[in-house]
């Protein structure tokens, strides 16, 4: 792609190193495109920095700011020499796409996507009431000036040596001689090593300001698989604390399952029992009905009507004759 997605602001991290104390680092980012752009912030070391926000949506011709915080040191890091790095992946994005919408795969180079990386270095500052430590090359010269002088103070011991054989020998000709061939060697010597020092010190120049090249993304990798591994670890804890909730559930269903089933068990039994009952009713009335049932009549029979009238006619004739 031509033009860029994000231009960033500053190039370089700096952070202020004070022992105990926490240290932060602003970082702008601007869009001057059309687009929607996603991006998302890697370090090669995540336990020691932290990003907020890591991940986030910049909106076409917009800006966008993040902060990334060191965790206090415990101890000064030597020669003030920092080897971490922050690596900023960007990808164009559909409008209306949000914060919760970002996934790894957006940053995934797959299937001819355009992925922009841009590294930042890490820069390490003393504060202002405290004296900078020397760079490594200064440090480096030193070392070697140290060197030198032990060299000159080990060819004086010589000389010294040489010339108290030679008052004790007395050839004080052949001593002086070889003592100035000495002298002369180790003159010689000390010039070698003045000529030697710049070229070290220029050796050591190119190593303070190698290129990311060769480490290129196996760092980031690394960090972010300890990143995926401590999310996945947290997602497993997860999973095992839904698995026993769902557990729980299912033991509470199931004894609720035996319940009813037992309920249905006392309700088959008493329909079978009101059936029985039922059909000894049914017995008990068909055999009523083929012995008979006799009749109860009310009132007087005839013949017993016609006898008493008989009777009283017969006494009401005698009583009135």
């Amino acid at each position: 792609m031509s033009t860029k997605l994000l231009e960033i602001q500053p190039k370089e991290l700096k952070f202020t190193v004070e022992l105990k104390k926490h240290s932060s680092c602003s970082v702008r980012l601007v869009n001057n495109t059309e687009h929607s752009v996603a991006f998302k912030v890697k370090t090669t070391s995540p336990k020691k920095y932290s990003v907020r926000p890591n991940v986030g949506i910049v909106l076409p011709k917009s800006t966008y700011d993040f902060t990334v915080t060191m965790q206090a040191q415990r101890t000064a890091p030597l020669d003030m020499e920092c080897k971490d790095k922050f690596l900023i992946q960007s990808t164009i994005v559909p409008l209306g796409t949000t914060d919760e919408h970002i996934m790894s795969s957006m940053f995934t180079k797959d299937g001819g996507k355009y992925i922009e990386e841009n590294k930042l270095r890490v820069m390490l500052v003393s504060p202002p009431h405290s004296p900078a430590l020397s760079p490594i090359n200064r440090v480096a010269k030193q070392g070697l000036d140290h060197e030198d002088s032990q060299l000159e103070n080990q060819a004086l011991g010589r000389v010294e040596t040489l010339k108290m054989v030679a008052v004790a020998v007395d050839e004080s000709e052949l001593v002086n001689d070889e003592v100035q061939k000495q002298e002369n060697d180790v003159e010689l010597k000390t010039v070698k090593d003045a000529e030697q020092k710049p070229a070290k010190v220029a050796e050591l120049k190119p190593a303070k300001d190698l290129e990311y090249e060769p480490e290129k993304d196996a760092e980031f990798d690394l960090a972010e698989d300890e990143v995926l591994n401590s999310v996945k670890n947290v997602k497993d804890l997860n999973i095992v604390k839904d698995i026993e909730e769902m557990k729980s559930k299912l033991e509470f269903l199931g004894s609720k399952l035996r319940e009813a089933e037992d309920t249905i068990y006392k309700l088959t039994e008493e329909r079978k029992s009101s059936i029985q009952d039922i059909e000894a009713l049914k017995e008990k009335l068909a055999e009523l009905s083929r012995i008979g049932i006799k009749r109860i009549q009310v009132g007087f029979p005839l013949l017993f009507v016609c006898m008493v009238a008989l009777i009283s006619v017969l006494v009401g004739y005698l009583l009135h004759p």
